[in-house]
This record gives C-alpha cells, sequence and structure tokens, in this order.
C-alpha cells in the first residue's frame, strides 16, 4: 500500500534514501536547501514543497536527514517548519545525528501539535544509503514507530527500536564512539606495521581473518594502504558527532577517555587541513606524529 511520505535534506545519504521510498511507489515530496539536488528524484516523479511545512501539509510521514542540531531545528521549529503545518496525527522521522536533548525538546513541542518526532539515525554511510543496507537506530513512541517499519525497510537493514524519545540518538552515540575508536586501532596497527617493515597489504590480509577483524579494517584499510582518503564519511562531520558524545558524556558523568584522545587526534588532523577528507585520513596523522608523514 502506498504512502505519502515527505523526504528534507538530499545530500549524500538523504537523496539515495529517498530514492529507495520512491522506488517502493511512495507518493513522494522533497524539499532540500538546494533545489537542484533534487533534480533526480522530480524526474522520476516526486514533487516539490517549497518549505519543510509545505511538504508536511501534503504527506503523513516526513523524514529529515541533514548535518546538524541546528538544521533539525530549523527544519522542525523553524519558519515555515514542519511545527507550523496544520497536520494533525504526523509522523516526523529524523535521521540526522544530532543532540539527544535537543531532540527530546523538539518531541515535547510536536506532540502539543498531536505530532509525533522519531529520532532515528543510521550507520552505514553514503554505501550503506546507496544499497539500503543501513542500520536505523530508533527512539520515540513505539506505536509511530511500528506504523513506519515498511517505511524504514525500505532504506535499512538493521531496524531496531530502542526505546523512548532520544535512545535512536544515544545509541548512534554509542555506535560512533566504538566506530571511532576502531579506526584508531586500524590507523595505529598499520602505521606499526610499516614502520617495522611489514608488508602492508600482507599484514592486513591476515589480521583480517583473526579476532582484530572489523568493518572498519575490512573497508577503510585497503583505503590506508592506497593512500586514498577520499571521504565516505568525513573527518568534520565524525567531529560533530565526537561533539555530541563529549556533550551527553559530560551530562551522564562517563568517563570517556579514548574517544577523547580520538576527538583530540581528529582536531589534529582539522589543523591540518584534512577536515574534508575521509576519517581513514586519522592515519595520516598518525605518521606525521611518527616523523613518517610522506610513507
Amino acid at each position: 500500500m502506498s504512502s505519502r511520505v515527505a523526504f528534507i535534506g538530499l545530500g549524500v545519504m538523504g537523496l539515495p534514501m529517498a530514492g529507495h521510498l520512491l522506488a517502493g511507489g511512495h507518493r513522494l515530496v522533497v524539499h532540500s536547501r538546494t533545489r537542484s539536488k533534487a533534480n533526480d528524484l522530480l524526474a522520476r516523479g516526486a514533487t516539490w514543497a517549497d518549505s519543510p511545512a509545505a511538504a508536511a501539509e501534503q504527506t503523513d510521514v516526513v523524514f529529515i536527514c541533514v548535518t546538524d542540531t541546528p538544521d533539525v531545528q530549523a527544519v522542525v521549529l523553524g519558519e515555515k517548519g514542519i511545527a507550523s503545518a496544520n497536520r494533525s496525527g504526523l509522523i516526523v522521522v529524523d535521521h540526522s545525528t544530532i543532540s539527544p536533548a535537543a531532540t527530546k525538546q523538539m518531541a515535547a513541542v510536536l506532540v502539543t501539535k498531536n505530532m509525533q518526532l522519531l529520532d532515528a539515525p543510521v550507520s552505514g554511510g553514503d554505501l550503506g544509503a546507496r544499497n539500503a543496507t543501513l542500520s536505523i537506530m530508533v527512539g520515540g513512541d513505539e506505536n509511530a514507530y511500528q506504523t513506519i517499519v515498511p517505511l524504514l525497510n525500505l532504506m535499512g537493514k538493521t531496524i531496531t527500536y530502542c526505546g523512548p524519545g532520544g535512545c535512536g540518538q544515544l545509541t548512534k552515540l554509542v555506535n560512533q564512539i566504538i566506530v571511532s575508536l576502531t579506526n584508531l586501532a586500524v590507523s595505529e596497527g598499520l602505521s606499526f606495521a610499516i614502520s617495522n617493515g611489514l608488508d602492508p597489504q600482507k599484514t592486513l590480509d591476515a589480521v583480517s581473518g583473526g579476532a582484530a577483524g572489523s568493518w572498519q579494517l575490512q573497508n577503510l584499510g585497503p583505503k590506508i594502504i592506497k593512500g586514498d582518503f577520499a571521504p565516505g564519511f568525513t573527518i568534520d562531520l565524525q567531529q560533530k558527532d565526537l561533539r555530541l558524545v563529549m556533550e551527553a558524556a559530560s551530562q551522564s558523568q562517563t568517563p570517556l577517555p579514548g574517544a577523547a584522545l580520538v576527538h583530540q587526534l581528529f582536531n589534529a588532523a582539522q589543523a591540518d587541513g584534512r577536515g574534508g577528507e575521509g576519517t581513514q585520513a586519522l592515519f595520516a596523522v598518525l605518521r606525521k606524529l611518527a616523523g613518517q608523514a610522506g610513507d
């Protein structure tokens, strides 16, 4: 059965995610700060909305995928934002990675409009978005969640209800702690291998099938060896997420010494002009610390 859905934010992640909804037979309304990003979807039958409010008024479910907390707040609460729409019963699904505290505040506002906000950040990068294999972590009203599971299944492979509002965002921050520290481990291991004269490809082959195996090793390890620092997920975005991690850790009085270290090393990467590169460029920071920046 087809639904009326909207997608706001058509970047590297949002564009393919919206495309899966359209390919699934749903009537799609789109909005983005840059209209040209919608051209492909419009050519395939999607409809343009001039504002988030206009998108909300035409649909039953609105998906959001933008960069940071202020961007989501503008879409939801800003002028011509979703909250200003006359659309009782609307379900808003935010796929952005943002502040759990801000998520709860926005959800409280939408409830007064008889709307539900589900925080549903994703993991899997641009490849997962294109292949519809994302992991989606959802917080909010469980009945609303059950309503939209068929839609989420069009975009992701692992869909998990994590609990009340904010739990999706908190789960994503757990993901980012583990991802960033594993990235550091991969970068350190390969740096150590090179410093000690090992063949990096043979080393990667040797350790990938054992206890050291991980998504980061499998996907970023080959890029590191080739010196390929093109972004799948940029250092700047990882730093945004780690900032959210450290804020939430402070609020819960949870010590995170490893995450704090990675955060500082990525600061060094940004200072070296690498903020727009992929997170695997952390390796280059370690090689520079080792006095081997050119290898």
